[in-house]
């Protein structure tokens, strides 16, 4: 990851600040290290650091966003495709262009990730409908979901992890 104000640290995964940096640009750079973390060809092994970095990309948009993490067969990262953004209506969610996606990309898995800005990430029964008819359309391809997360300000919750996907 590269920083105007951030150098290496001594030990692997660490920076030191060469300036004083403001909250925004703290952020900013949460957000490219989160991108880095998720970038094509990182491996994902960790369900709890992948979440975290989702979080960190999408907790502080005042909008909603609908995106999906694209897997290879080693879930290995392909990319990360947003496919909705403003006034999310899961509804809104198409299948079929889902499915499209996720071929254009030849993708083995993916993880769907949208945000609540408002703070209600709990599971509503919307996610769960959402997850399941883009799981049956997905299936068709041979394409697994690993994990549905939702995003809020305070937190995650992962489908998967409450035995919902």
């Amino acid at each position: 990851m590269k920083y105007p104000k951030l150098k290496a640290g001594e030990t692997p995964d660490t920076y030191v600040i060469e300036s004083p940096v403001t909250e925004a640009e703290i952020l900013q750079m949460a957000q490219q290290l989160a991108m880095y973390r998720l970038s094509k060809g990182r491996a994902l092994t960790e369900r709890r650091l992948v979440i975290g970095h989702l979080q960190t990309l999408l907790q502080f948009h005042d909008y909603e966003v609908f995106a999906l993490l694209l897997l290879d067969t080693e879930h290995r990262v392909i990319g990360f495709k947003e496919l909705l953004r403003g006034n999310l209506d899961l509804a809104s969610v198409y299948p079929r262009e889902v499915v499209k996606i996720v071929m254009e990309y030849n993708a083995a898995a993916v993880i769907l990730v949208h945000n609540a800005p408002s703070g209600d990430q709990e599971s509503r029964k919307g996610n769960h409908t959402l997850s399941s008819h883009l799981k049956n359309a997905l299936n068709m391809v041979g394409t697994r979901i690993l994990d549905h997360v939702v995003v809020g300000p305070e937190g995650c919750v992962s489908l998967a992890e409450r035995g919902y996907s």
